[in-house]
């Protein structure tokens, strides 16, 4: 028996814009026309969007937006960060297109967000019936990475996000090292994502002057992991 099936249709400027980035993330183009309008449909596993093109559209303006469910959000990071690298030689964490790293938010569901060349914003989370969705830590610190989590990557305000992380590693200066690392590294990213390269590198430095013992490091394998990406991006 067939049950409802919903399939967003989201406007881009050109198809050349968007469909080559789809190809980057593992999506083949299944189908494309030209005549009477141009229109295309990608599909990756269960995941299927279809385009139209505007020729005046301007992506900075675009509302779309799709909310993505998937059983392991950091897998699929993993898949989408490895294609882009392959095809663009980096991994884009500015300005359009964009995406965002795996991160728990302030009232919302873990995950990471998607900005295509069309200015289409793909919220992808974990269904929530694969297991709690895990809590945020106590530390007041961790609950400052994911307010601001909610302003820099669920509402694309970066400068909010980079005033709680300010903030509240200035009140919380005597946090230990394994809980500042994890806000330092997320404010190093939003710093290099408004174009701030000098402040990035400063907080950077910051992190790796950090007294960690070998239990925190493995504590904070990937956040010291972001860290080596970031600085690999400020040193292109």
């Amino acid at each position: 028996m067939r049950t409802e099936l919903v399939i967003p249709g989201l406007p881009c400027r050109d198809l050349d814009d968007v469909l080559p980035f789809y190809a980057a993330l593992g999506f083949d183009v299944t189908y494309r026309q030209e005549r009477p309008s141009p229109y295309a449909v990608v599909r990756r596993g269960g995941i299927e969007l279809h385009f139209f093109s505007i020729p005046e559209f301007d992506p900075a303006n675009s509302m779309g937006s799709v909310c993505i469910l998937v059983p392991d959000t950091g897998a699929l990071h993993s898949a989408f960060a490895a294609g882009l690298r392959a095809a663009f030689g980096k991994l884009p964490v500015s300005g359009i297109p964009r995406m965002t790293r795996p991160r728990r938010r302030q009232g919302t569901p873990a995950g990471f967000t998607v900005v295509d060349p069309g200015g289409n914003w793909l919220r992808i989370s974990r269904h929530a019936d694969d297991g709690d969705e895990p809590a945020v830590s106590e530390g007041r610190l961790a609950r400052a990475v994911a307010a601001a989590a909610r302003q820099a990557d669920s509402r694309g305000d970066e400068s909010a996000g980079i005033r709680v992380l300010e903030n509240g590693l200035a009140r919380h200066a005597d946090a230990p090292p394994v809980q500042r690392l994890p806000a330092l590294v997320y404010l190093a990213e939003l710093r290099l994502r408004t174009g701030d390269r000098e402040a990035a590198a400063a907080l950077l430095a910051e992190v790796g002057a950090l007294d960690l013992s070998a239990a925190d490091r493995e504590a904070l394998t990937t956040d010291l992991a972001t860290a080596g990406e970031l600085a690999a991006d400020l040193g292109a």
